[in-house]
């Protein structure tokens, strides 16, 4: 069914191929403006429609670039709101996004602000900040950043992908070529020589970009309400409640556990109703097992944390798996240095 689909489809993929390589090639010719500001910006995104890792990958700068003042600046999909807002202590997912909520959440030394117009975004915060990291801006081409990391799924790029709405490519392949440096995500370790130079070619990349690749590593679970982090080991039955773009990872995860799994699975940013909620409660609380737990994302945590949700869960043991970015030992200077060297060359640090 999914095959015919795309044969339906194919047409319009081929007008919004059409559309966006003539979107791009004005922009490269500079008939359209592109804006670049006088403050290091870094653009995090992908050419595919979720699920390559961009979160992961900001908080690794963050990490990366701890020495410096950053503001994270995203467009805040899913949101409720627009304009430009800042997290505070008021935002929720609603106000600002779930992704925008995990950031606020783990770096109270980051500001992090929303605006689907990033020019406008990034004129607000630059003053205040030393780095904008801009979130899923890959395609935003209004505005040029100074350094653009360009992320890939290592399981999908053995297979063909079709342009939008056939597939899941935004442009062409052809928009590697304004990467700085191209990251493969969620890699299994990578042992062979050959497998990395076989995906390299894939990309035909020029002296001045880089490639790595990367791993997930995942953390303890911890509490969602209490923060406690779960020091025993996960067995017994697992209740995993996803709303990603690709939770097959962090179910080969936990399947390497003792562990019987019941999948409560939703679209990508779904926004998790009463009777869902009920319906993994109720399966939890009938289970006769003594051992048991709810395990779910850090992204799908934002959307648990409203009141209606959270009443429902409050007195359970539901737990959020954080996960990290792990760029492989012999990518990981040349990527680090790569990135320091922009933000440490630029005029306002020279």
């Amino acid at each position: 069914m999914l095959k015919y689909l795309r044969l339906i489809l194919l047409p319009l993929s081929f007008i919004y191929g059409l559309v966006t390589t003539i979107r791009n090639w004005l922009y490269d010719k500079g008939l359209l403006k592109s804006v670049s500001f006088d403050i290091p910006v870094i653009s995090v995104g992908n050419l595919a429609v979720g699920g390559s890792g961009k979160t992961p990958a900001t908080e690794y700068l963050v990490r990366l670039l701890s020495g410096y003042k950053i503001a994270i600046l995203s467009r805040g999909y899913g949101r409720k709101t627009k304009g430009f807002i800042l997290a505070d202590e008021h935002a929720t997912a609603a106000t600002i996004g779930d992704e925008p909520m995990q950031y606020y959440h783990k770096f109270k030394q980051v500001t992090v602000a929303v605006c689907e117009d990033r020019i406008k975004g990034i004129s607000l915060l630059k003053e205040q900040h030393d780095i904008i990291l801009l979130d899923d801006a890959f395609q935003h081409r209004r505005v040029k950043p100074g350094f653009s990391i360009l992320l890939f799924e290592f399981d999908k790029l053995s297979r063909f992908q079709f342009i939008l709405p056939a597939g899941n490519l935004r442009e062409t392949f052809d928009g590697v070529t304004r990467a700085d440096s191209v990251l493969v995500t969620k890699c299994p370790p990578l042992s062979s020589l050959n497998l990395k130079l076989a995906v390299s070619h894939k990309f035909e990349l020029t002296s001045h970009q880089n490639l790595a690749f990367a791993g997930i590593a995942y953390e303890k679970p911890v509490h969602l309400f209490k923060r406690e982090v779960y020091n025993k080991s996960i067995g017994g039955e697992v209740f995993l409640l996803t709303a990603i773009a690709n939770s097959k990872p962090l179910v080969e995860y936990l399947n390497k556990f003792p562990v019987n799994l019941h999948h409560f699975k939703y679209a990508d940013h779904h926004n998790f109703t009463v009777n869902e909620i009920n319906r993994l409660v109720k399966a939890f609380e009938q289970n006769p097992a003594q051992e048991k737990i709810i395990i779910t994302t850090e992204k799908d945590a934002q959307r648990l944390l409203n009141n209606n949700l959270r009443d429902l869960l409050l007195n359970l043991p539901v737990y959020c798996l954080p996960i990290s970015m792990v760029v492989q030992e012999e990518d990981k200077q040349t990527f680090d240095q790569k990135i320091l060297n922009y933000v440490a060359s630029f005029r306002r640090f020279s």
